[in-house]
């Protein structure tokens, strides 16, 4: 942590923020969908596909526009983090759009598409879904590793974070399907739940021991007096609401539905802590170790610009995320385009 702030330090903290809420938000809400896709050719029945489908149509779509927000702030907002960040994540970032240009194709095909060709979207729409969540995680490896050169213990834990990031949002899409359903489906989505938690669980486990091990600085943060103080509510409230997941879902299906959406925010608040700790860790680099968030910084001139602009375009994503909500709650119907 910086001693003393440098003019102008609002700015790039203001940004930090609004970057860090761009890509939260993106992993909660694109996170459900791309789990329903996971999850999708588990449902051997293609009328509970097509439910499953119903119940991200009228979301999928506006969730991405949380990440494009959250990368367009790192190009004008931090361009030299940009630079480093996606000069070392290059071949991720590739995987990733193309598993969600995949992905969305399969989407608006598989709608339009005869019974006969479904299964082929099926299968596109899940290698799409597979495809953008490890490449996630992927990055996350990296990041949480501090960009490392190409080796293959630093690939070898990229990788295995892409399959525990394939579980958490495997994990976010059966909780979806647990509120947004029910009869068969539901049950299943259940089932799919209780497993997935324990994925999801070891996950946070192997992420939280190699943080501190990948810097001395992140180390020292998470185990000195009296910082460690200051760390010790995330973990404990994360072990609280994975505690909370599970006996809701042990006790599951109900016939009032009443608690159903109880599974899905112990979730949602299991990401939010997650990314808090990871922001606990990092602040105030944007590059770990590297680049701080004021080194990497825009002038303020043209943060002041760019500002001007975010401010004008954030409420109408918010407003529309919201109105969708608000539109399409309750439990799924089926989806038809007319």
């Amino acid at each position: 942590m910086m001693d003393t702030l440098p003019p102008g330090a609002w700015l790039p903290i203001v940004f930090a923020g609004l970057m860090a809420l761009s890509m939260l938000l993106y992993a909660v809400l694109d996170g459900f969908d791309l789990g329903v896709g996971i999850l999708l050719r588990r449902m051997p029945d293609e009328p509970s596909r097509d439910r499953m489908i119903a119940s991200i149509g009228p979301f999928w779509d506006a969730n991405e526009t949380w990440l494009v927000l959250g990368v367009g702030l790192l190009l004008t907002a931090f361009p030299l983090a940009h630079g480093v960040i996606l000069t070392a994540l290059y071949i991720p970032v590739v995987l990733m759009l193309a598993g969600l240009i995949v992905r969305g194709v399969a989407f608006e095909f598989r709608v339009k598409a005869p019974p006969t060709q479904k299964p082929r979207w099926d299968i596109a729409f899940q290698a799409g879904s597979v495809l953008a969540a490890f490449s996630q995680g992927w990055m996350l490896g990296l990041y949480i590793q501090g960009l490392p050169d190409p080796g293959w213990v630093s690939l070898g834990f990229a990788m295995l974070t892409g399959i525990f990031v394939v579980a958490g949002y495997a994990l976010v899409g059966a909780v979806w399907l647990v509120w947004r359903t029910e009869g068969a489906l539901q049950k299943q989505a259940i089932a799919w739940a209780r497993t997935c938690l324990w994925l999801t669980a070891a996950g946070v486990v192997v992420v939280s021991a190699a943080t501190p091990l990948a810097s001395p600085r992140i180390l020292e943060r998470w185990f000195a007096l009296p910082e460690i103080l200051g760390l010790a509510p995330i973990p404990i409230a994360t072990a609280g609401l994975f505690l909370v997941a599970m006996l809701t879902l042990r006790h599951m299906p109900r016939v009032d539905h009443r608690l159903d959406w109880v599974p899905f925010a112990a979730v949602v608040g299991i990401f939010v802590l997650c990314f808090q700790g990871l922001a606990y860790s990092f602040w105030p680099y944007v590059v770990p170790d590297r680049l701080t968030i004021f080194q990497a910084a825009s002038p303020p001139e043209s943060l002041l610009i760019i500002l001007f602009g975010a401010l004008a375009v954030l409420p109408f994503i918010l407003g529309y995320t919201i109105f969708v909500w608000r539109i399409f709650g309750g439990k799924a119907t089926d989806l038809r385009y007319y």
